[in-house]
Order: structure tokens, then C-alpha cells, then sequence
């Protein structure tokens, strides 16, 4: 090969592979519906309406002695003897206008509930009404009203878990 084609050839493979990198970067979470909200200060579906908080994701592994995953402004405790064995959990908590978090692996069920505790800090409160956590489909539908204890001082809200799914505040 002549030294000009030679030169061409790379200089045509390096603009190739930079035109490979520019593009935006593969994301590391599934993206997630966003919800469609009436101009009320909650959702037609009574999920609670909120300034977007930051994207969050954190990955754990818990073992038979329990922890505590915190994602974004909540937490998730799993008490000693939940699990048998060690566990890897997801947590996600994306950054929208409504709190929520997805769980995984989506349909693990323990041998006895998780506490989830979820902030609404950052939501319009609407009145007194007490708030909840409740289990959403992919489409934001409610599912299932999760027994829960609203704790209005704190702008907090927990719940006993039995199985993982996406959770979302709701009032």
C-alpha cells in the first residue's frame, strides 16, 4: 500500500471510531414511563405530584443478618433472617415528577416484610390527606394500596413490603 493510502486508510478509521463515541452514552437503568399529570396539585391516579429529585441507583448485596439500602431520599431495611441466603437488590429512584422507586429482581418475595420509608420532602402536599405507598404497574396504574403510616412532620411515609416491584407515594 502507498504511504498516502496508507495515511488515508487511518485517518478514515480514526474519524470513524470518533463518530462511534460521540453519540450520547448507553444508559445504565432501564428508562421508566413518565407519568401524565392533570394541572391538580396530585396525579389523576392520586400519585403525589413532586419537583423532580436527582436520578439515583444503588445496587446491594444483603445478606442473612439484613441492612439497610438507602436510594435517593429513602430507605429500604431488611431485618436479620428476611434472607437465607446473600441477595443482590437494586434500588431505583428516578428523577421525575412523581417519587417512586423500582425494585429488582422484580417479584422476590421474603420470608418476612422490608420497611420501606419514602420521603415526600420535595412533593405539593395536597391538604391533609394522609399519604401512602402504593405498587404501580410499568404504567403507573395502581395495583395495590400498601398498609401504611404517614408521618406528616417528617414528610414521610412507611410501609411493610412482602415482594419487589416499583412503589410510588401516593395520597
Amino acid at each position: 500500500m502507498k504511504p498516502s493510502r496508507l495515511r488515508f486508510a487511518a485517518m478514515a478509521i480514526s474519524a470513524g471510531v470518533l463518530v462511534l463515541h460521540c453519540g450520547d452514552p448507553t444508559p445504565v437503568a432501564p428508562d421508566l414511563p413518565s407519568p401524565v399529570f392533570a394541572t391538580s396539585q396530585s396525579s389523576p391516579s392520586g400519585l403525589l405530584r413532586c419537583r423532580p429529585m436527582a436520578y439515583d441507583s444503588v445496587t446491594a448485596v444483603i445478606g442473612p443478618s439484613g441492612g439497610d439500602i438507602k436510594v435517593s431520599r429513602h430507605v429500604l431495611s431488611i431485618s436479620g433472617g428476611t434472607f437465607k441466603q446473600p441477595t443482590t437488590i437494586t434500588a431505583v429512584a428516578p428523577s421525575d415528577s412523581l417519587n417512586r422507586i423500582r425494585f429488582q429482581p422484580e417479584g422476590l418475595t421474603f420470608n418476612k416484610p422490608v420497611a420501606l420509608v419514602m420521603s415526600y420532602a420535595n412533593c405539593t402536599l395536597n391538604g391533609s390527606s394522609p399519604k401512602e405507598i402504593v405498587y404501580t404497574d410499568d404504567g403507573l396504574k395502581v395495583l395495590e394500596h400498601e398498609p401504611s403510616r404517614d408521618d406528616p412532620a417528617g414528610k414521610r411515609v412507611a410501609a411493610l413490603l412482602t415482594h419487589f416491584s416499583q412503589y410510588a407515594v401516593a395520597w
